[in-house]
């Protein structure tokens, strides 16, 4: 495959990628769909923007830059047919890492977030992280020392449903952090080869459309 149409490619699977990432964030924002009462009662990975800013808006532009690298013109540079093609190819490089460095901004904070575990009520009314280490998530026995209260309600909301959504949500950012991560380490070393040894052909200009 040309390295333009491979590119094409990435940049197409990763838009639906960020859209993902930015619907999961925004989630977060609401445990179990309910509006939170006060800010401190979400956990503060969420605030960190991991999935809206690191997946999201910082993966858009790679993506974009990605989708044209098929239309680039080839003939752009002192008239020099692989020249034009060869830049551009060398410019997705610079994205790709920039895609690569918000996929993994994304990747670590969701990772924290798993660790740390929600924050949570306690029986002695003060709102901090029970869980340590992970140790929640083989042990749902832990489950029982957070206590959380349904946000503008009294009475209790059920803790499994908010640790769930908590748990849930983080774990589909940090695998599309991961896809992301991969696609745009893909595209650097497709860029490269692109830099490198041009595109497979040319796009048709300068009356040249063979090899570069």
């Amino acid at each position: 495959m040309c390295s333009g149409g491979c590119a094409k490619c990435l940049g197409i699977t990763l838009i639906p990628l960020a859209i993902l990432s930015v619907l999961a964030n925004i989630l977060l924002f609401f445990p179990a769909g309910k509006v939170a009462a006060s800010n401190d009662h979400i956990s503060r990975e969420v605030f960190y923007l991991g999935g809206l800013l690191g997946s999201g808006v910082l993966m858009i532009f790679p993506a974009l830059v990605f989708l044209g690298m098929k239309q680039n013109d080839c003939c752009g540079c002192c008239g020099n047919e692989s020249c034009g093609k060869r830049f551009a190819m060398f410019s997705s490089i610079i994205f790709a890492a920039i895609g690569f460095a918000g996929a993994a901004y994304n990747f670590i904070i969701s990772a924290v977030a798993i660790n740390k575990g929600p924050i949570c009520l306690l029986t002695n009314g003060t709102w901090t992280y029970p869980f340590s280490d992970g140790n929640y998530l083989g042990n749902h026995d832990f489950w029982k020392n957070c206590t959380i209260l349904n946000p503008g309600a009294k009475n209790e909301f059920d803790t499994e449903v908010i640790i769930t959504w908590n748990l849930t949500l983080f774990c589909i950012l940090l695998i599309l952090g991961l896809a992301q991560g991969v696609l745009c380490a893909i595209q650097a070393i497709n860029g490269l080869i692109g830099t490198i040894c041009g595109d497979c052909k040319c796009c048709g200009c300068c009356g040249n459309d063979g090899p570069v």
